[in-house]
């Protein structure tokens, strides 16, 4: 552990900023949840459930989605209290709420007619935010969203693969959302399938990225700091538009060779490489700056001394010169 890991108020202004990329994270997938439903193609089957059945008692997503988050980190609690964190209350409380406040939003600022383009539009933006909110608030490790927390705990208890429970748990609250007239659309059927490429690619291209650097700058607060963040996330976002595709064709393609616990070792023993070749850089780099000194003072010593050598040649002919 190193000195900053150590200092009490670095891991505390670490805690600060990971908590705020949290609810950065909730507020880039509530964005992306209302692109979704104002392009009519569906939401998530959690939140298509809730504006279903909101809409039928006539209460506000974000008061609805809340009493039925409490109703369920309940059952986490009960069940498995280590999934919840800070990052779940941010999901719980705020997610609804801000759906609400982007839809009012949208529709103030934007005044057009529904089309299959505006619906296009809507969804693939819409899809974009909600896996780069996802991922974000996921990455920080700060807990996860009640519904979440749902099939890891099913997964262990029944000792079902994660994939199969997610999958039943998505269907059941698809099945509730239609009963209940909730925006079911293409959007539902990819994000509750096919979300994690699209999840993995924001991790490795952009999410790991800005939580390295928030890290780095917890330890070591500065101006230049905050400056080579911009700048890292600048070049990931120029890094994400260039090769999208390529990119999540490969990611799909690495998914599919691996089972959920192998995907789970790979990621820490991508991480753990990282962190040791970022270290073994800082040491390398540390180590030729040394190596240049010593040669630079071995080479003002060596100069020192054959000035000396010359002087002591150039003095006995001086006094014979004088003779």
């Amino acid at each position: 552990m190193t000195k900053e890991d150590r200092n009490p108020s670095h891991r505390y202004l670490q805690l600060v900023l990971k908590s705020l990329i949290s609810l950065i994270g909730v507020a880039i997938l509530a964005l992306g949840a209302t692109f979704c439903r104002v392009g009519n193609v569906g939401l998530d089957p959690f939140t298509a459930l809730n504006i279903g059945v909101s809409g039928k008692l006539h209460l506000s997503l974000g008061v609805y989605q809340l009493l039925a988050n409490l109703v369920i980190i309940l059952l986490v609690i009960f069940l498995d209290r280590k999934k919840i964190g800070i990052g779940t209350v941010f999901n719980m409380v705020f997610a609804g709420f801000l759906i609400d406040w982007f839809s009012t939003l949208h529709s103030t600022l934007f005044h057009y007619q529904p089309s299959l383009l505006t619906a296009v539009i809507n969804g693939i933006l819409g899809l974009l935010l909600f896996t780069l909110g996802t991922s974000l608030y996921m990455m920080v490790d700060l807990g996860v969203a009640p519904y979440d927390a749902l099939a890891p705990i099913l997964s262990s208890r029944l000792h079902i693969k994660y994939k199969f429970c997610r999958i039943a748990q998505d269907l059941l609250f698809m099945v509730a959302a239609l009963l209940m007239g909730g925006p079911i659309g293409l959007a539902t059927i990819i994000i509750s399938f096919f979300a994690g490429p699209l999840i993995t690619f924001w991790d490795h291209h952009f999410s790991e990225k800005v939580i390295h650097q928030v890290i780095e700058f917890g330890k070591d607060p500065s101006r230049k700091r905050i400056g080579h963040g911009f700048d890292v996330a600048g070049k990931s976002t120029y890094n994400f538009v260039k090769g999208s595709y390529v990119s999540t064709v490969e990611i799909q393609k690495k998914l599919s060779r691996y089972s959920d616990e192998e995907l789970e070792q790979k990621q820490k023993q991508v991480r753990r490489n990282a962190r040791q070749a970022r270290s073994m850089l800082k040491r390398s780099v540390a180590q030729l700056g040394m190596i240049k000194n010593e040669k630079q003072r071995r080479d003002q010593v060596k100069n020192h001394d054959s000035d000396d050598q010359q002087s002591k040649r150039t003095r006995p002919n001086e006094r014979s010169t004088k003779h």
